[in-house]
């Protein structure tokens, strides 16, 4: 599991799959946390970026001057990952189905002819999570 402990407004942490080429990171320039999935085989930063999840808005904090740890476990296979801010599961990626999930479901857009990732919904799956973390500690 990798982490990070940071204060909103200033983030950065990419965590590798073991299963190469797939990588997630999680950034947070100022306003907003977005959890990305990435393909490391692409030749450019802009074409390995799969898809993106807004985790959050800076201004959606109680606290937003004390430090949180956010962290990116795999599955074993490395086909999934999970981004937990202060442990408490926040976003989903399933690089294997080409689905993400996030507690915000934002952004959406309008589904497109020849696209392989879902990107038009981003809508929470708890039974999602629950199958994850089932496989994580048994």
């Amino acid at each position: 599991m990798d982490s990070l402990t940071f204060k909103p407004g200033d983030a950065f942490l990419s965590s590798d799959s073991p299963a190469v080429p797939w990588t997630a990171v999680f950034e947070d320039e100022g306003e907003s946390g977005y959890f990305y999935a990435c393909d490391r085989s692409q030749e450019t930063q802009e074409h390995s970026i799969m898809d993106a999840m807004l985790v959050y808005n800076i201004s959606s904090f109680k606290e937003p001057d004390r430090e949180y740890i956010a962290s990116v476990q795999w599955s074993r296979d490395g086909q999934q990952c999970v981004l937990y801010i202060d442990g408490s599961a926040q976003a989903l990626i399933d690089f294997a189905r080409k689905l993400s999930f996030c507690r915000t479901n934002f952004p959406n857009f309008l589904e497109q002819s020849g696209e392989i990732w879902r990107k038009n919904s981003h809508a929470w799956d708890e039974e999602a999570i629950r199958r994850f973390e089932a496989a994580i500690y048994t």
